[in-house]
């Protein structure tokens, strides 16, 4: 991956912003490490900086113009099958300076304009500008994988891969509460919410027109879903099918010219795609995180069987707690929007450590979304086919109410999630979907903050998730929405700002479009029933997975938010990031909900208060960088 940023102004000249663009590009030095590069013309200029994978020579260094001096591109991401269109265009007399994918994605872009967008296969965020009809197509990947931010007024518009690029153009950074009382119900912002008002995120699947009349978006893939379970593979062809797709994909994302490897945790999606990444390379290094302070969460055993399994180059790194907490503030530091998914410290590490013995890494990433893999997957199914058991458990409400939780041990555990089950068994199905997502309710998000929120904005946003003529009793509707909402918010925005951090490159084979395409027409019944998750990738690849790994229970990983909160940090909350002087002051918060925070985290019931208290912290550290 790389990084990219840019301006487009609509009057003015661009000499005044020029200092301005090289400091924006400057804050993306981690994203592209490599070099760095900008390019100006009358009302527009260009940066980009550099993770060399394919065609590391300077020859490949960016903004990349073509033989004409035309047309400029900057591009973030890869474009895994640029080979295949080789021939043609040197069919067509084009003349090549490098051998990169870049290259051959300027040329096509040349030749078919937004039509070569649907040609690539991979991940990207580009911006190409034609001088003539000084105009410039900005463009973000299907899936969402790289991410395109942009913020316009009557003057200018600006895009960068991440937010921190556009602040350096001294923005006005205006708070956008709706999107605040988003986050505090899903601890992040989804992707078509920012955290500043004027300043967008560009959707998935979609391309942007910036020119003197303005910035347009429109859309150009949408994944084609089903949602009646009609005219399918039969269950074997189908199997067939996903075997080879996956197949190809991981074989694409293999094409680098650094060293390249696997995340392999103990699950069996990172094991499907070393197994099958271990039929097209020879001596295939795999990279494990490991926990020495909880047994419960650490993978490595199972890790080592599959590595043992394809005679990998394996390599383990353990960590212990305080290894997490001494990286803390330099990584939520990162964060240019607030962002509470508390794993992300793990990938931050895991992503350091890689990065010392390669730059590319596979991963599992888009799988559990995809084939049902998570536990609320089953309690979807389970709230929708269930019967007497899950009826019980709903009567059982007031019971599940009065007993102590927490994610601290198994049995508080478990009681937490059977009152999570028998709250949202008890909601229509769109609404237990957005209940089952989120981890503060709508009634929290209201109490805790002051500000005035635009509940119609907020439903308008909201509904873009909760497609009114989709069944949420049907579980493709579930993925379906996953896909949107928790992989393009959640998954991918975590994997992109860990990685990106340390210059790392992250694939995700499930991702290709192809491979998307295909699952999203198959019924649900492939993917789950009442005793399997992800049944049909299970089925598919059963004789690459150890035994060992089919059999076991799924784990999340947890960061030890509740023991910090009660020692570490517990007087950096109470005595400044939570000190009643400090909400108070601020004005944007409610303290007599964050005392009760306070207090439940010190109590033998903390339920999820800590992941509670974490989006709050994680939200200060941003106000007082970027706001205050």
């Amino acid at each position: 991956m790389c990084g990219i940023a840019g301006i487009f102004l609509f009057k003015n000249n661009i000499n005044e912003y020029k200092d301005i663009l090289l400091k924006s590009v400057e804050t993306l030095k981690n994203r592209g490490p490599d070099s760095c590069g900008t390019y100006f013309n009358n009302n527009v200029g260009l940066g980009h900086t550099r993770l060399s994978i394919i065609d590391t020579s300077k020859k490949g260094n960016q903004p990349f113009s073509d033989n004409s001096g035309r047309f400029y591109i900057i591009f973030n991401g890869e474009f895994y099958n640029h080979k295949d269109y080789i021939e043609e265009l040197k069919n067509d007399g084009i003349k090549f300076k490098s051998n990169s994918d870049t290259e051959i994605l300027l040329y096509l872009l040349i030749k078919y304009g937004t039509k070569a967008i649907e040609k690539i296969n991979g991940c990207f965020a580009f911006a190409f500008f034609d001088t003539e009809k000084n105009e410039i197509l900005l463009a973000r990947d299907r899936m969402g994988i790289n991410p395109v931010v942009y913020y316009s007024d009557e003057e200018k518009c600006i895009f960068a891969s991440e937010l921190k690029a556009i602040l350096e153009f001294n923005i006005k950074r205006e708070i956008d509460y709706t999107s605040l009382f988003t986050y505090f119900q899903l601890n992040y912002i989804p992707t078509n919410q920012c955290i500043l008002k004027n300043v967008h995120k560009l959707h998935p699947g979609h391309f942007a027109i910036i020119n003197k009349d303005g910035i347009k978006t429109k859309k150009y893939y949408s994944i084609p879903y089903k949602e009646k379970e009609t005219e399918f593979y039969n269950y074997d062809t189908a199997k067939e099918k996903l075997y080879n797709l996956l197949d190809d994909s991981v074989k694409k994302r293999l094409i680098s010219d650094v060293p390249i490897g696997c995340f392999l945790s103990g699950g069996i999606d990172s094991s499907i795609i070393t197994a099958l990444a271990s039929k097209h390379t020879k001596d295939l290094n795999t990279f494990t995180i490991g926990f020495k302070d909880d047994a419960f969460f650490d993978e490595t055993q199972y890790a080592e069987i599959t590595a043992k399994k394809y005679n990998t180059n394996h390599t383990v790194f353990k960590i212990s707690n305080d290894d997490l907490l001494d990286k803390l503030f330099d990584i939520i530091d990162y964060f240019d929007e607030p962002f509470a998914d508390s794993s992300a410290l793990a990938v931050n590490i895991l992503s350091y450590y890689t990065k010392q013995k390669a730059t590319v890494a596979l991963s599992g990433d888009g799988a559990d979304e995809m084939f049902a893999g998570y536990n609320k997957h089953s309690a979807h199914f389970n709230a929708s086919y269930g019967g007497m058991k899950e009826n019980f458990v709903t009567l059982l409400n007031p019971l599940w109410k009065l007993m102590p939780k927490s994610r601290n041990n198994k049995t508080t555990n478990l009681f937490r999630q059977l009152l999570r089950f028998s709250e949202g068994n008890k909601l229509d199905p769109e609404s237990r979907y957005w209940y089952w997502a989120s981890i503060g309710s709508e009634s929290y998000a209201k109490a805790l903050i002051k500000k005035e929120i635009d509940y119609k904005n907020y439903n308008n946003k909201k509904s873009f998730y909760l497609n009114p003529d989709f069944d949420f009793q049907n579980i493709n509707t579930v993925l379906y929405t996953d896909m949107q909402l928790v992989l393009q918010g959640d998954m991918l925005t975590k994997v992109d700002l860990m990685s990106m951090a340390n210059g790392l490159e992250v694939r995700a084979p499930f991702l290709d479009h192809n491979l998307v395409n295909f699952i999203f027409g198959l019924p649900a019944s492939y993917k789950i029933d009442r005793f399997n998750r992800k049944k049909i990738l299970k089925d598919t690849f059963r004789e690459l997975i150890p035994d060992e790994l089919l059999t076991r229970k799924k784990h999340g990983f947890e960061v030890p938010l509740l023991k910090w909160f009660r020692n570490q940090l517990w007087s950096l909350i109470d005595e400044k990031y939570l000190s009643e002087s400090f909400i108070k002051e601020q004005n944007i918060f409610n303290y007599d909900i964050i005392k009760k925070l306070k207090y439940q985290i010190k109590s033998d019931n903390p339920e999820d208060s800590q992941a509670k208290i974490w989006a709050l912290l994680i939200f200060q550290n941003w106000w007082l960088k970027y706001i205050n």
